[in-house]
């Protein structure tokens, strides 16, 4: 092989694929190998350098949540017909996968109040990033406006997915953490999409009313980032003009497991459908007049013509999906609701407190769902640490990112939070300020 393609040895062939100075020049630092026993215990002992989220009070937003998982969740998902299931190309073989996939769907579009929903997506991060594609194509424009109060990690994903195709990213500048009405007019020009978190990175709730009007009045289409327990209280999407909504999944009975595997939401207009990435699955009739699942529109390039593909997203999570499809049928309209609705109560409760005992009052005002922005005496690191010897989980800090928030951490609240719980914290917070 070596000689077929004309070098000497597979030294060459790695300088040529490899410039010299990202190379190695010494050994690699492996250890001898372990016997089975001996790699378990060195395994116990990296797992003991982690605290769980069980084992601490959780306050952790910012795109991962912990909400409670119903036990059943875990014994229906590990069931045979879907966890050993691979692909579901061969309808014939693969009801159960198809099913489950074309139930997501359904629901997805329920909760955002969209068209059509497709079989999801990695996470939510590259769902907004298809997204952004998706609207450069449909409106043949290079340009997309971004919220300053876009999820950090969402933004860094559309950079990477948008230079090589030379889409251009217009940040909006802070304000008061959402977004600005008249800047927005200013800089859409010919953008192809606005982006919406909602609610935004920083808990807060914005006016998507407002923005959709001003991106489709100039003909830019409007992409929602959401985080999908909210929209049990929120309007949804679909209600106040989206075009895209995009969504992280995790919430929906999904474990928080250091940041992965998660599930990316994606659902969008009919008029969209046949741009979408992705695949999707739809209910059919068999020759017999039999309901039955298939998948009816497959946009990747391994199903199709590459330069008619829009996506080379090569799977749509099924295993996790599946975990989000039973998560939100057990609950159903009215537990998600309770959920939501508690998440929002703790959050608020826990802002009073903080305010009326030790005033320390959210940074930003205007409503926010369940997260909030505080500012401390200190750096957000240093109060994320002392908070961490009171077995308290609190952040992301998010000087991490926005170098004008050093002093801030970002505080998250799900149903699971007592108000014995919410008390602990705020009196944790308290000390740790007076102290400084």
């Amino acid at each position: 092989m070596l000689a077929a393609i004309g070098v000497a040895d597979i030294q060459e062939l790695v300088n040529l694929i490899i410039p010299k100075k990202y190379q190695f020049e010494r050994p690699l630092e492996i250890p001898d190998g372990l016997s089975e026993f001996e790699l378990n215990g060195e395994f116990n002992l990296l797992s003991q350098w982690n605290e769980p989220a069980t084992e601490m009070l959780c306050f952790l937003g910012g795109g991962a949540y912990d909400h409670y998982i119903p036990n059943a969740i875990s014994n229906l998902a590990g069931r045979s017909e879907f966890a050993t299931a691979y692909t579901p190309y061969q309808a014939e073989v693969s009801q159960g996968t198809l099913q489950t996939i074309y139930e997501f769907q359904s629901m997805i579009c329920r909760l955002t109040g969209m068209e059509v929903a497709n079989a999801s997506h990695y996470d939510g991060a590259s769902a907004l990033a298809e997204a952004v594609l998706l609207a450069a194509r449909k409106t043949k424009r290079n340009k997309v406006v971004i919220p300053y109060g876009l999820n950090p990690n969402y933004l860094a994903v559309v950079k990477t997915y948008c230079k090589p195709l030379g889409i251009e990213i217009v940040q909006l500048q802070a304000g008061n953490g959402k977004i600005d009405l008249a800047e927005l007019e200013t800089v859409i020009g010919t953008a192809c999409a606005v982006v919406v978190q909602q609610p935004n990175f920083f808990g807060l709730i914005e006016d998507g009313v407002a923005v959709s009007a001003i991106a489709h009045q100039a003909g830019a289409l409007v992409i929602a980032s959401v985080y999908p327990i909210s929209l049990a209280l929120l309007k949804p999407p679909g209600e106040w003009g989206a075009d895209i909504v995009t969504g992280e999944g995790q919430s929906l009975g999904i474990p928080m497991s250091l940041g992965g595997p998660y599930v990316g939401l994606f659902a969008c207009n009919k008029d969209l459908v046949r741009l979408m990435p992705g695949r999707l699955v739809a209910r059919a009739k068999d020759s017999n007049n039999n309901d039955g699942f298939c998948l009816t529109l497959q946009t990747r390039e391994q199903h199709i013509r590459r330069e008619k593909a829009t996506s080379n997203i090569c799977t749509n999570q099924a295993l996790v999906a599946l975990q989000a499809l039973i998560y939100m049928s057990l609950l159903g309209p009215v537990g998600l609701q309770r959920v939501a609705l508690n998440s929002y109560r703790g959050a608020h409760y826990l802002a009073k407190k903080l305010k009326d005992d030790y005033g320390i009052a959210p940074h930003f005002g205007g409503e926010f769902f369940n997260e909030f922005v505080i500012k401390l005496p200190m750096t957000g690191i240093e109060a994320q640490t002392a908070l961490l010897e009171d077995e308290f989980f609190v952040g992301p800090p998010l000087g991490r990112w926005f170098p004008d928030m050093e002093n801030c951490l970002l505080v998250a609240v799900t149903e699971k939070r007592s108000l014995e719980q919410l008390d602990a914290l705020a009196e944790s917070i308290g000390k740790v300020v007076t102290e400084k």
